[in-house]
């Protein structure tokens, strides 16, 4: 039997739909967050720490970022309650999706400071100021803005990967429309509507980081 398309079914579980899609939009941005910061605290220890701490931030980075993501959400939804310690599935999720993709942006980071003339470093120290004032106003001001493009990929990777948060029983997009699916036998109405609103968000995540680039490249002169 081939299924119809049904509009009044569509509109009926548009507001569970909706729901999922501000969780997902949620998830997101806050994992952006915690990337970010986690990123550039990976890229700052092995550029800078002692050498035992530096490579053992490497070491970290690079098993983070050989372990599939949903292996690590699993680890930290199911396996840490047994040493005691108890997340609730959104902030697992969070905590999964920031720390795997700010071993990425670390990377990100680091060729981004490498690229900071080192004339800049001479000069700050030149003029006395601390190690944490020229991180803050010498360096990132300039590193940050060339990092944006790589930056915003991931992003909208991160975004794109925001399903699997459905493993660990988060109520995102993806976790909606099966619900709804297996609950009333009716796959081809939440499959499709969670397409069309990723593509739809994914299409004006694009268009916004586009305007922060050109934005960022107008303020750094290029």
């Amino acid at each position: 039997m081939i299924m119809e398309w049904d509009w009044e079914f569509v509109w009926q579980i548009m507001p569970t739909l909706i729901e999922g899609v501000k969780i997902t939009i949620l998830a997101t941005f806050l994992g952006a967050i915690v990337a970010a910061v986690i990123g550039l605290v990976f890229a700052i220890l092995r550029m800078s720490a002692p050498a035992p701490v530096a490579r053992t931030t490497a070491f970290a980075v690079e098993f983070i970022r050989g372990t599939p993501l949903l292996v690590q959400l699993y680890f930290i939804f199911y396996v840490l309650p047994d040493i005691g310690i108890r997340l609730p599935a959104l902030v697992a999720g969070v905590i999964g999706l920031g720390i795997h993709y700010g071993t990425y942006a670390a990377e990100v980071y680091r060729a981004g400071i490498e690229n900071v003339p080192r004339g800049q470093w001479e000069a700050a120290r030149a003029t006395n100021l601390t190690m944490p004032q020229t991180w803050v106003h010498v360096v990132l001001p300039q590193a940050i803005p060339p990092m944006i493009p790589a930056l915003s990929n991931y992003l909208i990777a991160m975004f794109k990967e925001t399903p699997l948060l459905s493993a660990i029983t988060v109520l995102e997009l993806m976790n909606q429309a099966k619900s709804i699916a297996n609950s009333n036998y009716r796959y081809i109405e939440p499959m499709t509507l969670v397409g069309v609103f990723f593509l739809v968000m994914s299409l004006i995540s694009v268009l916004f980081l586009r305007w922060l680039e050109a934005r960022y490249a107008r303020v750094d002169g290029r």
